[in-house]
């Protein structure tokens, strides 16, 4: 770390050699806030690796989308300050707002957003982004303002595709180093990069909405949550931007010093079960998983009871949402009954690979204990995140079960997707989801809502909780969104008093 931060030198020492903190440290600096956050980002180049950190740091502070999500999960103008839709669905046009510049100063014109986009759509970035996109067969610029998208096919979820990763606009002359130097049109550019450590972004000279009120801002990585949660006491943070031990919101009671925020979020927290492994092919042993774990009990020792049980992979923050938390009640017995039935009356022994954060570790010890209550013996393995977590589980589904959350908005789609780490395999619900995206726009809810009916009954997945949006400030530093509705931790309306 660099010269010249301040530290009380022996407590950051200490908290390094016993927790393995990174971040600890902060510049000395009135024009910086400091945030802290668990995980981080392997890379910058959102088109290359799809984990959730990147767009958290990325998304509307540094990159710019035609659209975004607000706070609460409307869709609003950004580059484009209007745009239309045909009849049949199969046109948009996008009016671009002409005062928008990149960060280089170019201007973000038709041919730029054409450029980016139709490289987002492309065999060069990741699937799981360009298959936003795979209903487009043409995106055209006309004139400097306007950008034509046309489809071979309905899609009633491009919009809110176009308002993520999957619509964001990179300057075309400046994209040969993404990993580490991002190049968009957003508030604030990227200063400096320190794999699993920080990112350092500061105010946009070309910045083409109000500039940013706070010049800099870093993001800081803790892989120790109690270490967190002491730098913020100790004036070594501004902000923790995902509370991770709800247990601790009482040590920032006093109004004087901090604002507690809490508000809602997309994150699935799931037990992942891979439903290609012989055991967990028969949907009587993925029952009896889901009717051995006490999710209210486990939400109470991992959130301080704080977050929302669902039965799905959906939020009640969407249209089609259906509480589903009851469909397999905590039973025992009846799970013992149900491996019996399945072939294993003298027990299971089952991998459970989760990644190395927080609320994962604390999940693994109450689910092995439940799981052990009715014989399935579960190994566990921790994965540094997201490195380790996304080559083993996500990549090569070399797992049994796994808890990780999925903080995506609309993905429970990525269940129709066979190859996706779940391995699962449903036509029924395919044939759902792919009618809702493509089908008649008034019909689109109601069978988002069979589909998620499907994977309830299936028990496709252990869908354990809702995460809950807990965020923790010093005093005087306001702004900060309320809701997780997107990946972004939006910067836009930062502030901090005095400024």
């Amino acid at each position: 770390m660099r010269a010249g931060l301040r530290v009380a030198a022996a407590a950051c020492a200490l908290a390094l050699v016993l927790t393995g903190l990174v971040g600890c440290s902060r510049e000395d600096s009135s024009d910086t806030v400091v945030l802290g956050a668990t995980a981080a980002p392997p890379t910058l180049d959102l088109t290359a690796n799809n984990a959730a950190a990147i767009p958290q740091v990325l998304l509307y502070n540094v990159y710019e989308t035609l659209l975004r999500v607000d706070d609460d999960g409307n869709l609003k103008p950004l580059l484009a300050r209007s745009w239309s839709r045909s009849t049949d669905g199969l046109h948009y046009t996008f009016h671009l707002d002409d005062r928008a510049r990149f960060a280089s100063g170019a201007r973000v014109d038709a041919a730029a957003v054409a450029d980016s986009l139709n490289r987002m759509r492309s065999k060069d970035t990741i699937e799981v982004v360009s298959a936003q996109l795979a209903a487009v067969t043409a995106i055209t610029a006309r004139g400097d303002d306007t950008v034509d998208i046309t489809l071979k096919q309905r899609d009633n979820f491009l919009l809110y595709n176009l308002a993520g990763v999957a619509g964001i606009i990179i300057d075309p002359a400046h994209r040969t180093d993404l990993a580490r130097h991002p190049a968009g049109s957003g508030p604030y550019r990227v200063t400096g990069f320190s794999p699993g450590e920080s990112v350092d972004l500061e105010a946009s000279p070309a910045a083409w909405h109000e500039r940013p009120q706070v010049a800099r801002v870093r993001f800081s990585y803790y892989t120790d949550a109690t270490s967190q949660t002491a730098a913020l006491l100790s004036g070594d943070l501004d902000v923790i931007t995902d509370l991770t031990t709800p247990q601790a919101v009482s040590r920032f009671s006093d109004p004087q010093r901090f604002t507690v925020t809490r508000g809602t979020t997309n994150g699935e927290v799931v037990l992942g079960l891979n439903n290609s492994t012989r055991a967990l092919s028969d949907r009587r042993v993925r029952q009896a998983i889901l009717m051995a774990i006490d999710r209210r009990g486990l939400l109470d020792v991992v959130w301080n009871g704080q977050g929302t049980l669902i039965g799905s992979m959906v939020p009640p923050t969407d249209s089609w949402y259906t509480d589903l938390s009851k469909r397999w009640p905590y039973d025992p017995a009846a799970a013992r009954r149900l491996l019996a039935q399945a072939g294993y009356a003298d027990g299971l022994r089952l991998r459970l690979r989760v990644p190395s954060l927080p609320y994962a570790t604390a999940s693994t010890r109450v689910i092995t204990d439940m799981l052990k209550r009715i014989g399935i013996t579960v190994v566990t393995d921790e994965l540094e995140f997201p490195a380790r977590w996304l080559d083993v589980v996500y990549t090569r589904a070399d797992y049994d079960m796994t808890v990780v959350a999925h903080v995506e908005p609309h993905d429970i789609v990525n269940w129709a997707n066979p190859d996706y780490y779940w391995r699962y395999r449903n036509p029924t619900f395919t044939r759902l989801i792919g009618q809702a995206a493509s089908g008649p726009a008034d019909q689109s809810t109601a069978r988002m809502r069979q589909a998620s009916e499907i994977l309830a009954d299936d028990a496709a997945g252990d869908f354990l909780y809702l995460m809950p949006k807990i965020t923790v400030a010093k005093a005087g530093i306001t702004g900060l969104q309320r809701n997780a509705a997107s990946l972004s931790f939006d910067l836009t309306s930062l502030r901090r008093a005095g400024r």
